[in-house]
C-alpha cells in the first residue's frame, strides 16, 4: 500500500520540493522580528506549513523562529526534527544552485539533501500515516531555521513548545545514527595596524560559513615604495612553486597585489574531502612576510598549531576513538576594524570533552600574547548505546527495506537529534553514497528521496503505535 502511495504522489512530491530549493533561505540579518533569520528563511517556512495544512495536518508558526506540522493525539509526541536554512550556495554549479533542476534522475539544488528533500520526504510519510495507520501518539515535524549557524531556532522551540518523547533528525545518514562528535567554533584574533612595507589591505572569502570548507579566498597586499613589485611577484611565485595550490597572482597597480586561492567545497565533519583555499593562503603569506622580515604571530601560530587538519592532532591532540579523529576546518579569515581574525570549527571524538581541547588551546597560546582566544558556540556530543531500543528500531526499519546488514554509525556532523532527549538522526543519505551535504551541485536522487519516505513511514507508525 505504501508503494501505491508514493507512486501515486510522486508527482507532487517532486513539485513541492523543487518549489522549496528555489527559496534561497540562506539566513541574513532581519530587523523584523517575525523573521528574525530572514526573509527567505522565513518564505520557506510558510511554504512547508501551508503544504502542512492542504494535507491535512495541523501547523503552528512559532513566532518565526520555527514551525510545526502534526497530527494525532496523545500525550506523547513522536518528533520528526529537520530544517529549512541552507548554507550560501558558492560558485560553478552546473545548474543554477536554487533552480532545483530534475537531471539524470536526480534533483539539484541548495538544500536538495541537506534538509529540504529529506523534510519533503518525512511530510508525505506523515500523510500516509496518517491517511492509512492507527496510531496512540502524536506526530510532530518541527521546522528550524537557523541550523546551518548557531540553532537560535530550536533553542526558542524548547522554551516555548511541548518536547518530544521519542523521535529522530532526517538530516545525516541511513541506516542511523548513533553518536555524533562535539563541535566547537572559535576564534583566533589580534590587532593588526601595519607599517611595514608589506601589510594586508583587506580579505574576502565569499562569506563562507564556518562550517564549509572554503573554496575561494582572495586578499589585497599593500606595497610601500622600497618593495619592487616584480621582485614580490617573483618571490611569491617561487613561494608557491613549493606547494600543489592553486593561487592567482595579479598586479592591481604598482601599489597593490591580489591574491586568489582557490579550493573545493566540503562539509566541515570531512574537511579531508575539500582542499581549503583559506589555509593555503594563510600558509603562502606567511612564509611571503617572514621573506621580508615580518613576523605575524596569528599566522606564526597557525603554522605551529592549526595546519594539521586531517590527521588527528590538531592543536597537538592526539584524539581518536569510535566515532572518528578529531577534525579542524579554518572556515574564516576576516580583516576589519584593525582586527586579523582566523575562525576555526573543531570536530571532537565523543570520549575527548571540549574543555580538555579548549585547554589545549590555550596552553598553545601560552607563547603568544598578541593573540586573544574566543569561543562562539559549542555543542556536546551525542551518544545512545547501539543496544538502545530507538537505536535497533530504526536500524531494523532500514535493513528491512534496504535488505541489508548495515550497523549503526557515528559522525562529524551536527543535526537536531543531540538538541531533544531519545532522539537520533535517521538518513537520508544511504551507505555507500557520496554526501552531497554543502558541496557544489548538491543533490538528491529522486529513488533515495522515494526510499526515504517509505523508510520514514514505516518508523513513524513503529514509534506511534
Amino acid at each position: 500500500m505504501i508503494d501505491d502511495f508514493i507512486k501515486e504522489n510522486k508527482k507532487e512530491m517532486l513539485e513541492n520540493l523543487q518549489n522549496l530549493i528555489q527559496i534561497p533561505s540562506v539566513y541574513t540579518k532581519s530587523k523584523n522580528p517575525l523573521m528574525p533569520f530572514g526573509e527567505n528563511a522565513n518564505r520557506a517556512l510558510e511554504y512547508v506549513l501551508t503544504l502542512g495544512k492542504q494535507l491535512g495536518f495541523k501547523t503552528k508558526n512559532v513566532d518565526g523562529y520555527c514551525g510545526y506540522i502534526e497530527f494525532g493525539e496523545g500525550h506523547e509526541i513522536v518528533g520528526i526534527i529537520g530544517h529549512l536554512d541552507v548554507v550560501p550556495s558558492g560558485d560553478n554549479w552546473t545548474y543554477p544552485p536554487f533552480s532545483g533542476t530534475v537531471f539524470d534522475n536526480k534533483i539539484y539544488g541548495r538544500g536538495a539533501i541537506d534538509d529540504k528533500g529529506p523534510v519533503i520526504a518525512s511530510l508525505y510519510a506523515m500523510k500516509y500515516v496518517l491517511d492509512n495507520c492507527k496510531i496512540n501518539k502524536r506526530v510532530r515535524l518541527i521546522l528550524g531555521l537557523n541550523e546551518e549557524n548557531d540553532w537560535k531556532c530550536i533553542d526558542y522551540y524548547k522554551s516555548h513548545e511541548e518536547m518530544p518523547t521519542i523521535g529522530f533528525s532526517p538530516d545525516a545518514d541511513f541506516p542511523c545514527i548513533y553518536a555524533e562528535k562535539s563541535i566547537l567554533t572559535s576564534y583566533f584574533s589580534m590587532n593588526y595596524i601595519s607599517s611595514a612595507p608589506i601589510s594586508i589591505k583587506e580579505i574576502d572569502c565569499n562569506q563562507n560559513a564556518i562550517n564549509v570548507v572554503p573554496k575561494i579566498c582572495t586578499t589585497i597586499l599593500k606595497i610601500d615604495s622600497i618593495i619592487v613589485m616584480e621582485d614580490l611577484i617573483k618571490n611569491t611565485k617561487s613561494i608557491l612553486s613549493k606547494y600543489e595550490f592553486e593561487i592567482d597572482i595579479y598586479k592591481l597597480n604598482d601599489e597593490e597585489l591580489k591574491l586568489t586561492s582557490h579550493g573545493i567545497g566540503a562539509h566541515a565533519a570531512h574537511p579531508d574531502l575539500g582542499i581549503n583555499a583559506i589555509s593555503q593562503l594563510i600558509i603562502v603569506l606567511d612564509e611571503l612576510f617572514k621573506s621580508y622580515h615580518i613576523k605575524i604571530a596569528l599566522f606564526d601560530f597557525f603554522k605551529s598549531y592549526i595546519n594539521l587538519e586531517y590527521n588527528g592532532k590538531s592543536l597537538g591532540i592526539h584524539s581518536k576513538d569510535e566515532s572518528g579523529i578529531l577534525t579542524l576546518n579554518v572556515g574564516n579569515f576576516i580583516l576589519e576594524n584593525q582586527t586579523l581574525k582566523i575562525g576555526c570549527n573543531l570536530r571532537i571524538p565523543i570520549h575527548t570533552s571540549i574543555e580538555e581541547v579548549e585547554n589545549r588551546i590555550l596552553t598553545c597560546l601560552v607563547n603568544y600574547e598578541d593573540i586573544t582566544y574566543k569561543k562562539v558556540d559549542s555543542k556536546p556530543a551525542l551518544y545512545v548505546p547501539k543496544d538502545n531500543y530507538l537505536v535497533k528500531t530504526l536500524c531494523d526499519i532500514y535493513n528491512e527495506e534496504a535488505n541489508s546488514y548495515s550497523e549503526p554509525i557515528a559522525i562529524g556532523g551536527a543535526t537536531y537529534a543531540r538538541a531533544f532527549n531519545n532522539c537520533i538522526s535517521f538518513g537520508a543519505n544511504l551507505p555507500g553514497q557520496k554526501d552531497m551535504c554543502h558541496q557544489t551541485d548538491e543533490f538528491i536522487s529522486i529513488d533515495n528521496l522515494l526510499f526515504a519516505c517509505k523508510v520514514y513511514a514505516k518508523a513513524i507508525y513503529e514509534l506511534g503505535k
